[in-house]
């Protein structure tokens, strides 16, 4: 099977163009591509993480991959699938963020001697003049056909502001520059970024001629990853301190059924072979694939020791394979009790498992609290120092939600 072969058999590929030419590219190990990445936060997330493997995937085949930091884009804000204007953020902000994700992107990509880059499009964004853009790049772009996309047309109803309706200008920008300073010919995205991508491709086949070589890609990972990187408590984080590595393994452990094989294609580096196998399973053998994806992905991100200590947090709890040396530990101090004793929502609130103490009521009323496989069913309960001893409780709301409770 090729490159390009496994890239659609694991379901990766949305829509292209020129698709003959980027196969025998990708194939041969020929492409330099990009794929950018906006830093609206101090961490990537799981939607970022679908286009770090894929860019790893296509390195390991001999391609060259360009990891575009959007320094300047983050200036102005994608409107893209938003309902609403991004919150307008400092360049010390952006910068903060740049440097954050550079160290986990490092994790993924090879950016040693020139294997891959990864460049700052503030570089050449910061620096325009607003009338030489104007004149230079304006007129490529017909505002009747870009309001037919529907990255805008979702957007009209509420308000677009002329600062977004820039944005589509700025990202073909990228691409021809990509294009001029790096012999970047393409570029992968999110199938929500169709329209943008296009705008570039034109952009450098319009100002550099017919002949100007330049191919778009789109795949299945803004829509998926977003999807996969929300859950109800927010986003899910590469950062260890912002979504720790048990967290992380557990809301892989925890996808929907129908999900698993699908993640497994889209993210792991498993065999197709051995994941078709794995399509046939049913019924109680759906969670051991569950653990390989959870176990695989965390490895990944957090490395195989982490990823080690986090599956064996979680067989402790649901199948006593293991101590509880490694589950997620919330620290009690003196302060937290009251002539040596804690209620239980206290405790429900201090480990995160409800956001509120009403939740936190509302939870034990609805018989979703345990303490040491114990239901509790009294909102008054309360647990001394002693009933915490030295080895800790296991605090649980729900089926999948957990804290192991210890005296600091």
């Amino acid at each position: 099977m090729t490159v390009w072969d496994e890239l659609k058999a694991r379901g990766l590929i949305a829509q292209v163009t020129d698709e003959e030419e980027i196969k025998n590219m990708v194939n041969n190990g020929k492409a330099t591509f990009y794929i950018g990445f906006d830093p609206t936060a101090d961490s990537l997330h799981v939607g970022h993480f679908m286009a770090l493997c894929l860019m790893k995937r296509l390195q390991m085949a001999g391609n060259k991959p360009i990891a575009l930091l959007g320094g300047g884009t983050a200036m102005i804000g994608d409107p893209s699938g938003r309902t609403d204007m991004r919150k307008m953020m400092t360049v010390e902000t952006i910068q903060h963020n740049i440097e954050c994700f550079k160290k986990q992107m490092a994790r993924f990509i090879d950016f040693s001697d020139g294997n891959a880059l990864m460049v700052n499009n503030a570089d050449w964004l910061m620096n325009l003049n607003y009338v030489e853009v104007l004149r230079d790049v304006g007129p490529h772009f017909s505002v009747n056909r870009m309001l037919t996309h529907e990255c805008y047309k979702q957007r009209m109803e509420r308000g677009l502001t002329f600062l977004e309706f820039n944005y589509m200008i700025m990202q073909s920008y990228d691409f021809y520059m990509l294009y001029q300073k790096y012999g970047c010919t393409m570029q992968f995205g999110g199938d929500d970024q169709w329209a943008n991508m296009l705008g570039g491709t034109e952009l450098i086949r319009r100002k550099l001629g017919k002949d100007a070589y330049a191919m778009t890609i789109t795949l299945l990972l803004n829509s998926e990853g977003k999807k996969m990187g929300k859950t109800q408590s927010g986003a899910v984080w590469l950062d260890p301190d912002k979504t720790s590595p048990y967290d992380f393994y557990q809301y892989w452990r925890n996808v929907d059924d129908a999900d698993v094989i699908k993640c497994m294609r889209l993210l792991t580096f498993l065999p197709l072979e051995e994941i078709d196998e794995m399509a046939k399973w049913e019924g109680s053998q759906l969670n051991k694939a569950k653990e390989i994806l959870a176990y695989e992905l965390t490895s990944l991100v957090h490395g195989k020791e982490e990823a080690d200590k986090a599956q064996a947090g979680a067989r402790a709890l649901f199948s006593g394979a293991a101590d509880t040396a490694h589950m997620p530990t919330t620290e009690l101090t003196e302060d937290d009790f009251t002539d040596d004793a804690i209620d239980v929502i206290t405790m429900l609130v201090k480990a995160e498992l409800v956001p509120t103490r009403s939740e936190g009521r509302r939870a034990i009323e609805q018989g979703g609290v345990s303490i040491d496989g114990e239901k509790v069913t009294d909102i008054k309960h309360t647990v001394s120092k002693d009933e915490i001893g030295t080895d800790g409780i296991i605090l649980k709301r729900g089926k999948k939600k957990f804290q192991k409770i210890c005296i600091k």
